[in-house]
């Protein structure tokens, strides 16, 4: 994206012409103001996807991990399917938990009904080390339908992919691979965590994958500092 060509943000809010029953002056100010960083937002969200998409090549995958589906054993490889890129989201449900991290379960809920959509698209897989039988039964429990589910029985690809902590706790984590000419590549991974965190701020990744923190982020309450998504109310 050429930023020398684009119009001036404040301009381009200016051209919006939107207004609401009985706004005042001072609102509308403030808005286009607000709009015209937003409009910067979304320009620095396209920057920063066009630098990812043009990351030089990754690591080669170092083996082909085997997990357990409910089809049975599959190959790292094989999770790619008839597709180049494949997305794998590393849940926090290991064998040591009673139940799964609520985060995770609410980002999960979140994209369920996303999946036939993003795989017509890429390659898709949550993996996790608990049994295969607790993941589907608390898939079932939670009402999901489409997430595929993949134990990480051996946690090879786990501890290679940053999906356990140092003591050997859970961890989540989001990974992009590349197959480009039978070759097998690491492309990205989500690395903001606590050593990137801004004062005052939960470590999250930007853009957020989470979709209850943007509907939140646009609401005066926030998302609030100490609040978190919970597995049942």
């Amino acid at each position: 994206m050429d930023m020398q060509s684009l119009t001036p943000a404040i301009e381009l809010a200016r051209k919006n012409g939107v207004h609401f029953p009985n706004e005042s002056a001072a609102y509308r100010e403030a808005r286009d103001a607000l709009l015209a960083e937003e409009i910067e937002l979304r320009r620095h969200i396209e920057r920063v996807a066009e630098q990812r998409r043009h990351l030089p090549p990754g690591g080669h995958v170092p083996k082909n991990y085997t997990f357990e589906g409910v089809n049975g054993r599959i190959s790292f490889e094989e999770l790619f399917a008839d597709k180049e890129t494949l997305v794998i989201y590393s849940y926090m449900f290991g064998p040591q938990r009673e139940r799964p991290c609520p985060m995770c379960t609410s980002l999960l809920s979140s994209w369920d009904g996303e999946v036939p959509d993003i795989q017509q698209r890429v390659a898709f897989a949550v993996v996790a080390r608990s049994p295969l039988q607790r993941l589907t039964d608390f898939a079932r429990e939670h009402g999901w339908h489409h997430l595929p589910l993949y134990s990480d029985t051996s946690g090879e690809f786990s501890r290679d992919y940053h999906a356990i902590g140092k003591d050997g706790s859970d961890d989540a984590a989001f990974n992009v691979f590349t197959r480009r000419d039978g070759t097998m590549r690491h492309f990205w991974s989500g690395e903001m965590g606590g050593a990137t965190a801004d004062p005052g701020q939960d470590p999250r990744g930007a853009p957020d994958l989470m979709p209850i923190w943007t509907i939140l982020d646009s609401t005066p309450e926030g998302r609030a500092p100490h609040w978190y998504p919970k597995l049942s109310y």
